[in-house]
């Protein structure tokens, strides 16, 4: 049974498809089988991702480690409640389709509140949550008093969240990794990153997620984009000196695979 990882924050924003894009490239240049999803119908992004790398490498001719794209199978609905189990039906399906022959299944979730989504975090063996580095953001988690110092109680994804592990205990399996990433990290000593990091390790305490390192702010990203590349490619198109932000990115990366504690993972890039 392949290992399903979900991406997912209430937010939009936030970095999932960069993240989602750099976590299963990064697993299929290590040689894992690799599928992955997306479950933001309208906009899919990561779909697009995937789609401007399979252009690209026909362009130029090359044949960069890729994960697989599953894309939710047709389903016939008539009512609005066959229209919602219908999606259901159709993320089962695409997961059953692959789950047996891979070793990972990553899930990239849209930035609102869908049943679709509601239901792939409760399949979640592995649950990354992007968090841009700003009280706007972690509201999403958690509110907050005035001076962002105390938690005054759990927010609307953080109740989301603990609605999906309930399945997940009642058929005794095993807990969801939960881990939040804070994105976009400003380089500078703030006043509001101080804060930020006090209070969300009070928050991973009290609700039950791991904190690990996301990514810092870089434009190379929105370079990438339009070629579907990461920055586990760069060298692999001929650019043979790399800057030294793009080397902390790699780096950035590489902390991000470690924290994670994938089954069967060594990074090695």
């Amino acid at each position: 049974m392949a290992h399903i990882i979900v991406v997912g924050n209430e937010k939009g924003g936030a970095g999932k498809s960069t993240v989602s894009m750099h976590v299963a490239t990064a697993l299929a240049r290590m040689g894992h089988k690799i599928a992955v999803l997306d479950l933001d119908l309208r906009q899919l992004t990561l779909g697009r991702y995937l789609q401007n790398r399979v252009e690209f490498m026909r362009k130029e001719g090359l044949d960069l480690p890729t994960p697989t794209f599953v894309p939710l199978p047709e389903h016939d609905a008539g009512s609005p409640d066959e229209a919602s189990q219908s999606i259901d039906q159709r993320l089962y399906a695409a997961i059953g389709s692959v789950q047996d022959t891979m070793d990972f299944v990553l899930i990239d979730c849209p930035g609102s509140h869908t049943r679709v989504s509601q239901v792939a975090h409760s399949l979640a063996d592995t649950l990354i949550t992007p968090l841009n580095d700003s009280f706007v953001d972690f509201d999403m988690l958690a509110r907050v008093d005035s001076e962002g110092e105390e938690i005054l109680g759990p927010s609307v994804y953080s109740e989301m969240v603990w609605s999906a592990k309930q399945p997940r205990a009642q058929a005794g399996l095993a807990p969801i990794d939960w881990i939040v990433l804070r994105n976009r990290v400003g380089s500078q000593a703030m006043i509001n990153k101080e804060k930020m990091e006090r209070v969300v390790a009070k928050l991973s305490k009290r609700i039950g997620f791991r904190t690990g390192p996301g990514f810092s702010e870089r434009v190379v990203f929105r370079e990438l984009f339009p070629r579907g590349l990461t920055l586990l490619d760069l060298r692999d198109i001929g650019v043979k000196g790399l800057s030294i932000s793009n080397i902390a990115a790699r780096q950035e990366l590489r902390d991000l695979i470690k924290t994670l504690d994938l089954p069967g993972v060594k990074p090695d890039f």
